[in-house]
């Protein structure tokens, strides 16, 4: 039977110890947040430090008044709109380009590689992208918030690396069989990088949702902020008042002041909420993905 040597087992030791703090230090904030948000107000308003445990009785108040607030629904409704309508187009669009480029055949595959690969280092500027948005007439509209940002230029990279390692044999065998570039592009290069494509999905859709810096700029009717402009409002500004507003939270003693923490914790849960439940079920794709567009050239 193999014995592993004292400093296999010593170096796995410390290896456990430091992946054990690493986790504590991820996992402590988002304890914190969740605990939090179900604690007592008026007991978290004079609480100072982590909170590692529900302050007195646990109440669900914060998620009445979050999601029963017609502000948020609205813009939870605008994010899942955008990020599922730049995620498709984005996904779809780096796949086209991935095959094109991954070509051995494409006669102008390096002058647009390093075209492409440029603008990871220098781009125009806010202005110029602003004059550019602004000429296309999509100034506060959806348009501003999917088109841009649908795109990244690692994500073709990783798709492009992915797809030249599919053989050529298949291709040619394709091709002999009657299949032009549509035909090879559905039925070989994307089944075959399944895995990079998802890894691309949650990458583009991670983004996009916590994406607001493009919809502060570009969108002035508040009907159409997304999620993470309101939570910018909320956590940033420090302004709870058009959450709480209209909300039972007068009663007694309590005001909107006392909730107003209570909602801040609340909407971050509910903000991130989306993210933890679609992860699992893409994580078996997600290092299979990085792998194969990263290892194989």
């Amino acid at each position: 039977m193999y014995r592993r040597s004292a400093a296999y087992r010593i170096f796995s030791v410390i290896n456990y110890i430091f992946l054990g703090l690493l986790m504590a230090v991820c996992l402590m904030p988002v304890v914190h947040v969740f605990f939090s948000s179900i604690s007592d107000p008026a007991l978290l308003k004079v609480h100072t430090g982590l909170v590692a445990w529900p302050l007195g009785r646990p109440t669900l108040k914060g998620y009445g008044i979050v999601l029963g607030n017609s502000r948020i629904a609205r813009s939870y409704m605008n994010t899942v709109f955008y990020v599922g309508s730049s995620t498709a187009l984005g996904v779809f669009l780096t796949m086209m380009g991935g095959y094109v480029l991954s070509r051995r055949n494409f006669l102008l595959k390096k002058p647009i590689m390093v075209f492409i690969t440029f603008t990871m280092m220098f781009n125009g500027g806010l202005i110029p992208f602003y004059l550019v948005v602004k000429g296309l007439g999509w100034l506060d509209t959806p348009l501003a918030v999917i088109v841009p940002g649908c795109l990244s230029v690692f994500n073709i990279v990783l798709m492009r690396t992915a797809m030249m390692g599919i053989s050529d044999s298949l291709y040619e065998s394709a091709v002999l069989d009657g299949a032009g570039h549509f035909t090879c592009f559905c039925r070989i290069a994307a089944p075959l990088s399944k895995p990079t494509i998802a890894a691309i999905v949650l990458f583009s859709a991670v983004a996009q949702w916590n994406s607001w810096f493009q919809a502060m700029i570009f969108l002035k009717s508040r009907k159409l902020f997304p999620l993470q402009l309101v939570v910018r409002e909320i956590l940033v500004e420090n302004n709870t008042t058009s959450v709480t507003s209209g909300a039972d939270v007068t009663s007694g003693a309590l005001s909107q002041n006392l909730y107003k923490y209570l909602v801040q914790y609340s909407t971050v849960i509910v903000t991130i909420l989306p993210i933890i439940c679609i992860y699992p079920f893409l994580q078996k794709y997600f290092v299979n993905g990085i792998m194969v567009g990263s290892l194989k050239e």
